[in-house]
């Protein structure tokens, strides 16, 4: 392991092979990011029915706040009907809508999620497997029977029945029910693409499969259960918001309760009526009434960039992180090296570097050894395929890559042609007495430290001599923008960390381009947990993407992990968030949706105190002016008359809600500032605005009120 202090390294860690897919050239990823359902006419209306029944108490006494409105409301309800007035009437009503409010908005975030989880169970239904017998035969059952270590078989058309790992053949998957993404992936098995999901569909080929969960807890089952909100648990920071909003109810039901004695002895006695009115509008009932469909629309919006998240708490320790770990290949870059220029010895020609580099490529399938083929026809080298090579040679053997060796290449006619890792091939050549031209070395260094990586290609003729014939430079790209959201994420504090198996020069040039903070060059997977490790112990939350078994440590040991949904069983079990597309630049998007949940909730959390002060001016100068006639100064919104300042004051603080809602659901723009920056831009915002609006709109609902005869 290096990190970015290490001052030199001469050779590349070409891991030229083991980056690459070797069923398919690895591309740009693409977000299928769902558009967010709008709020309706028509989604409201559907979502009624749930509100009304979340008013049960059982269902109530999870939010104290709310409960407290609605033990007010019923209170409120049984006065009225004893001794009815227009009056108590208006304000028993509107607290009813505040309850009803305020369920409604936790109703329409979890209806969202409805369609999908219909969509998802619409699947697997009447789903067939076939059951592979101790015996060797097979029995057709029900997919929802299947239970852990199940074996089943799939051929073109099946839907596969449940999550499992290929332990027999190869095909090619539609993941669209799960992803959005119409083009097929290719599931085999061994290494890290064995891994398939129930209600996915096998277009060809047949393949043999280990069921890898119990019925009811696939990973369909628990993404049906995240979008409905079925596991949805308290978050530490909305249980931290839970507290205070409890403490500040009890502190304003002693207040209040107080109030009454004390205005007695004066001789303005208020009404219980009045009392709860005043309850209602002093504790904090905004922001009660929209924390859960703030939290849901959170996961909501997670959903929408198709990541599975295993809790609440991860989104919002993504918004919490200081430290991003993030893989080279495939995430800051395109991860397709392909060859863009050949450089010979000085004694060699340059056709005959070409001829020999595009011969030991031939058999070589993977992205870089296709493209070593693709370049060299490009310059004009089109000899003879391999089958050619192979009818017309007496002696004929194909050298594939390995992770020890890090070579390949042919035998042919008593010649051994290589190419590889820059170290590997001088140590082959060395072997034979042979040596690395001086031009060759410098070459090495030169494209390495321009954050390529150079291949070496050497022949050992029939004779014995060894010699290195030049050089193959295969340069991977940084993805467009990337450099610009570094910069995005160290506004707002976070530390960027690159993983590379590359060497440092190699590693140090690419982190340079891309504008990360760091980097960890020849990293092993024990490598990464120790990062990890480092960071937490300086107090920093990490996140990390992986999708290789060898990765569950680290994954498991991030605050945030992040796994493939193309990865293995153990990778996807190890971590908290599951990414749909297989993607792994979405660890930034990511940490933007966890910082745009703490940020609305901050947002209206300040909001909703500082609107209570307002109506402190509209109650308070009401109940006590006609015993204090000096608290008439505090009316400074001219309200008509007492009853009209109470009213106004309960109407706004249902109202309030209803308008907050859309906010709620789609969240508080989310801008890559610092936490200072964001802090005073919502004080400024929504402190201000939420001191300023109650005066404007408990006045003009004031003006229509004094309009009503009998109310105003």
């Amino acid at each position: 392991m290096t990190r970015s202090s290490a001052a030199s390294a001469t050779d590349t860690a070409a891991q030229t092979y083991a980056d690459g897919n070797p069923l398919g050239t690895p591309g740009e990823h693409k977000h299928h990011t769902k558009a967010p359902a709008k709020l309706t006419l028509a989604s409201v209306i559907a979502a009624l029915p749930l509100a009304v029944r979340k008013l049960a108490p059982r269902q109530m006494i999870h939010s104290p706040v709310m409960f407290t409105v609605l033990v007010g409301a019923a209170l409120c309800t049984a006065i009225t009907l004893y001794r009815p007035s227009g009056f108590s009437i208006a304000v028993t009503a509107w607290l009813w809508l505040t309850v009803l409010f305020g369920t409604l908005s936790e109703a329409i975030a979890e209806g969202r999620g409805k369609a999908q989880a219909d969509s998802l169970r619409a699947s697997r239904q009447g789903v067939q497997a076939r059951l592979r017998q101790p015996d060797g035969t097979t029995k057709v059952v029900p997919g929802t029977g299947l239970r852990l270590n199940d074996i089943v078989i799939c051929e073109a058309g099946d839907v596969i029945p449940s999550d499992g790992e290929i332990i027999e053949g190869l095909a090619s998957v539609d993941e669209s029910t799960i992803t959005g993404e119409s083009a097929p992936v290719i599931r085999e098995s061994g290494g890290d693409r064995s891994s398939v999901t129930g209600g996915t569909r096998v277009l060809s080929d047949r393949i043999v499969i280990r069921i890898t969960a119990e019925p009811g807890q696939t990973f369909i089952d628990r993404m049906i259960m995240l979008v409905e909100g079925a596991v949805r648990q308290k978050t530490p920071n909305e249980i931290a918001l839970h507290v205070l909003l409890v403490s500040l109810t009890i502190v304003f039901l002693a207040v209040t309760m107080s109030l009454a004695p004390f205005a007695s002895l004066a001789g303005a006695a208020p009404s219980p009526i009045v009392l709860v009115a005043l309850l209602v509008c002093l504790i904090p009932t905004t922001i009660g009434a929209l924390v859960p469909a703030i939290g849901i629309a959170g996961m909501d919006r997670l959903v929408q960039h198709n990541v599975l998240a295993t809790s609440g708490r991860a989104v919002e320790t993504a918004g919490d992180i200081t430290t991003l770990l993030l893989d080279k290949t495939g995430t800051i870059t395109y991860g397709n090296r392909r060859a863009v220029n050949f450089y010979p010895a000085n004694h060699v020609e340059r056709t005959d570097l070409i001829e020999a580099a595009r011969v030991c490529s031939l058999a070589d399938e993977t992205p870089e050894g296709r493209s070593i083929v693709d370049l060299a026809e490009d310059k004009g080298m089109t000899g003879s395929d391999l089958a050619t090579l192979e009818r017309r040679s007496g002696d004929f053997a194909v050298v594939p890559f390995s992770a020890s060796t890090r070579m390949s290449g042919l035998d042919l006619d008593g010649q051994q042609i290589r190419k590889g890792a820059a170290s590997t091939v001088a140590a082959f050549v060395a072997e034979y007495g042979g040596h690395t031209p001086a031009e060759v070395d410098h070459r090495v260094k030169e494209i390495s430290a321009q954050g390529g990586t150079p291949l070496l290609v050497a022949k050992i003729d029939r004779n014995g001599r060894a010699d290195v014939l030049g050089t193959i430079h295969l340069a991977d790209v940084v993805k467009p923008g990337m450099h610009a959201r570094f910069a995005e994420l160290r506004k707002m504090g976070i530390r960027t960390v690159m993983i590379t198996g590359d060497n440092p020069i190699t590693a140090r040039a690419i982190a340079a381009e891309a504008g990360v903070d760091d980097f960890l060059a020849e990293a092993t997977p024990e490598d990464k947990l120790a990062v990890i490790k480092e960071e937490q112990a300086q107090g920093r939350l990490v996140a990390m993407t992986g999708d290789g078994t060898n990765d569950a440590p680290a994954l498991a040991a991030a605050d945030v992990g992040v796994a493939m949904n193309s990865g293995t069983p153990a990778a996807k079990d190890a971590a908290n968030m599951v990414d749909l597309d297989s993607d792994p630049t979405k660890l930034i998007n990511i940490v933007g949706i966890g910082k745009q949940l703490l940020i609305t909730r901050g947002a209206l959390t300040t909001f909703s105190v500082a609107n209570d002060v307002a109506k402190y001016f509209a109650i308070v100068p009401a109940l006590f002016t006609a015993a204090f006639p000096g608290l008439g100064l505090l009316n400074i919104m001219g309200l008509s008359t007492p009853s009209s300042a109470i009213l106004s004051a309960v109407i706004f603080n249902a109202l309030i809600i209803v308008a907050l809602v859309p906010l709620a659901l789609r969240g508080v723009k989310y801008r890559a500032v610092s936490a200072n920056q964001a802090l005073s831009r919502n004080l400024l915002v929504y402190g201000l605005g939420g001191l300023i609006a109650p005066f404007i709109g408990i006045k003009m609902i004031d003006l229509i009120i004094s309009l009503i005869p009998g109310i105003g």
